[in-house]
């Protein structure tokens, strides 16, 4: 029995993933921060003297980062997926959906893209 034959390389690369999508929800979270928290400042410091670039800048960073969060969940949902072919069915562990991990992590991508695309408009 080799080290491959153990069902703690696939949890293993499950911990990854589930790491992966984390640093992909703090990204989105703080992206929502900042696009949200940079209009309010603007509004509280500035008014409506504020130019439309400046107010606009804050918004496009903030997207950036919700983008970017949603881009890392959905590579490694699709690196988990490559990964988790390439296992023998000794080293997955019986009785486990393979699938909802990548599913979930793929699902968590897309609403990181709609809000995007929320604040955006």
């Amino acid at each position: 029995m080799s080290y491959l034959d153990d069902p703690r390389v696939y949890f293993a690369a499950e911990r990854t993933l589930l790491a992966w999508v984390r640093t992909g929800a703090a990204f989105m979270g703080m992206g929502f921060m900042v696009a949200r928290f940079t209009m309010f400042t603007d509004l509280m410091m500035h008014g409506d003297a504020v130019s439309a670039a400046h107010r606009h800048s804050g918004t496009i960073l903030g997207i950036g980062f919700v983008a970017a969060g949603a881009l890392s969940c959905l590579i490694a949902a699709i690196q988990f997926k490559r990964f988790v072919t390439t296992l023998s069915e000794r080293e997955r562990p019986p009785h486990h959906s393979l699938s909802f991990p990548v599913v979930t992590s793929s699902a968590f991508a897309v609403a990181g893209m709609l809000l995007a695309v929320y604040l955006l408009l």
